[in-house]
């Protein structure tokens, strides 16, 4: 498999790839630093299967450039990795045809999750958009439904408010201090709270709680009404 990595800077390209060799070791990577490039990546690839996109390089034009890149290869999933993350950045981009959205400040555990998501033909989408983050952690976004798309494996339901917003986090890749630092509680408390998560979904540990929950196509699937 080919996968293009689309960013101006080398430093990114280059970081990027011990991670996507975690995807597939035999890998090819395909490096673009502008749009132009991109483009022409495009045209040469044989075997692509993957497409990650920065949105602010040369020649992006906003999401006019995930056009482009779609017009090229529209069964390719494409996923943009910015810096910028906000809600509406994120949905404006899956609008325009993003199978994906990164946020440059997740882990890479947690980008090859995504990406695992996102190859096994779901949609993902950083917590950012589901949560409003303030000066005392995180807030529940305004998402209907929250957590629980449509077809959800019934265990889920049995999550508390609190225990989706920490298995979520999870998710990202996240350690139990930095969870208890987003959402503003004691270590101690984010233990208690997994150990509940892991009982009510059925998993031995924090491994299979990702496993289990990505798998189900839980979390983070972008919503249906998005």
């Amino acid at each position: 498999m080919q996968i293009l990595v689309a960013d101006d800077h080398k430093l990114v390209r280059d970081g990027l790839k011990p991670f996507l060799h975690e995807l597939d070791p035999s890998a090819e990577i395909l490096d673009a630093a502008s749009l132009d490039e991109a483009l022409a990546a495009l045209v040469g690839a044989n075997d692509l299967g993957l497409v990650l996109l920065d949105l602010m390089m040369p020649g992006m034009d906003g999401l006019k450039g995930i056009e482009q890149v779609k017009s090229r290869c529209p069964d390719i999933p494409v996923v943009v990795v910015s810096g910028f993350s906000s809600r509406d950045h994120v949905v404006a981009a899956v609008q325009a045809g993003a199978a994906g959205f990164i946020p440059k400040t997740v882990s890479g555990t947690a980008m090859v999750n995504a990406l695992r998501l996102v190859l096994s033909g779901e949609k993902y989408l950083p917590s950012s958009t589901f949560f409003d983050t303030g000066t005392t952690g995180v807030a529940m976004g305004a998402v209907p439904n929250f957590g629980k798309p449509a077809g959800t494996p019934a265990p889920f339901d049995k999550l508390s408010k609190r225990e989706a917003e920490i298995l979520l986090l999870l998710v990202e890749g996240r350690t139990n201090k930095e969870i208890a630092i987003a959402l503003d509680l004691q270590e101690i408390t984010i233990k208690v709270h997994l150990r509940n998560v892991y009982r009510k979904i059925g998993a031995a540990n924090r491994a299979q709680a990702v496993r289990i929950a990505m798998s189900s196509g839980w979390v983070p699937a972008m919503p249906a009404q998005m």
